[in-house]
């Protein structure tokens, strides 16, 4: 992601300079730095505590009012960069003035910069604030989608390496991946009931397209959809393969213990005609032959006897 996308100054689908102001004004800024935060606080008057919410990423979708303020939190996939997880969700803030609009993320993320770029190309605008809160909630659900296909992807190389595998490291990585699909319900199931208080809500049902709504409600619903099938699918599969990596553990520990017991008839032999007592074979020149072809052959019966029983 460029650094153009870092801090970006747009009017419906214009780039436009800092210091120009015209209605439905946008203010996207990603990655906030220190001068980013003083210039949100101190010039766009922005409450702090709206701020501090969105810098928690556990933070949870819902809409909140402070004075003029309104603000709307929204939770987006991004990838997962330093949480140990393929791809996480991280929270998105729409502060919301009059004309004003500011978008701000504390997290890298690929949307909006996709976001930007894409309605720059087909010259889709905004009509009000609540028109462009819909475009972005409808670009996560697409994103959502996108990082699903990778990680179904991600899935069917880690199958591959389960059917030759009996250690636990496939297994581990499969558990990292469930873990993605309960981070993308969960911000999914959130975001719907936060498309729901948006649909209903006093000051902003009157702006909203039904037939926008509809559509931001139906690639929602489908992506939901998509990671709870992706998810039983995974955790059928996981439950599987550890029931195979345990019957290949089983099948191992079999063949150990047979080729165990195979070893003890020859310590057997050698240990009872090893013992300090009298036996017929004491003085016999022919005694170590004999002790010696009894446990080959007493071995090799066992061998076949073990392979006919198929206990390895």
């Amino acid at each position: 992601m460029g650094d153009l996308y870092m801090k970006t100054y747009l009017n419906g689908i214009k780039l436009m300079p800092e210091k120009i102001w015209m209605p439905n004004y946008w203010i996207n800024i990603e990655q906030p730095d220190k001068i980013d935060i003083d210039y949100l606080l101190n010039e766009l008057n922005v409450p702090e505590s709206f701020l501090k919410d969105i810098e928690d990423p556990e933070e949870r979708p819902r809409i909140e009012y402070e004075d003029e303020w309104q603000m709307i939190i929204l939770r987006i996939p991004t990838k997962g960069h330093d949480t140990g997880y393929a791809y996480a969700t991280v929270p998105l803030g729409i502060f919301l003035k009059n004309d004003l609009i500011i978008s701000v993320c504390f997290y890298e993320n690929e949307m909006i910069g996709d976001f930007i770029r894409y309605n720059q190309r087909k010259e889709i605008g905004f009509n009000n604030p609540y028109d462009l809160v819909l475009q972005l909630i409808f670009s996560a659900a697409v994103w959502y989608m996108k990082y699903l296909k990778q990680l179904n992807i991600i899935i069917k190389e880690s199958e591959k390496e389960l059917e030759k595998s009996i250690k636990n490291r496939e297994l581990q990585a499969l558990l990292q991946i469930e873990k993605c699909f309960v981070f993308f319900i969960t911000s999914l199931k959130g975001n719907t009931i936060l498309l729901h208080r948006i649909k209903h809500d006093k000051r902003s049902s009157k702006y909203i397209d039904p037939d926008q709504v509809e559509d931001v409600e139906i690639e929602m619903r489908q992506a939901l959809e998509t990671s709870n099938i992706y998810s039983d699918i995974l955790a059928g599969m996981m439950d599987a393969y550890a029931s195979v990596i345990g019957n290949n553990m089983g099948d191992i520990m079999k063949q150990l213990t047979s080729i165990s017991l195979i070893l003890m008839i020859p310590t057997l032999i050698a240990s009872l005609y090893g013992m300090n007592v009298p036996n017929s074979l004491q003085d016999s020149p022919y005694g170590f032959p004999i002790i010696l072809i009894a446990s080959i052959t007493l071995s090799t019966f066992g061998v076949w006897l073990f392979r006919k029983r198929r206990w390895f």
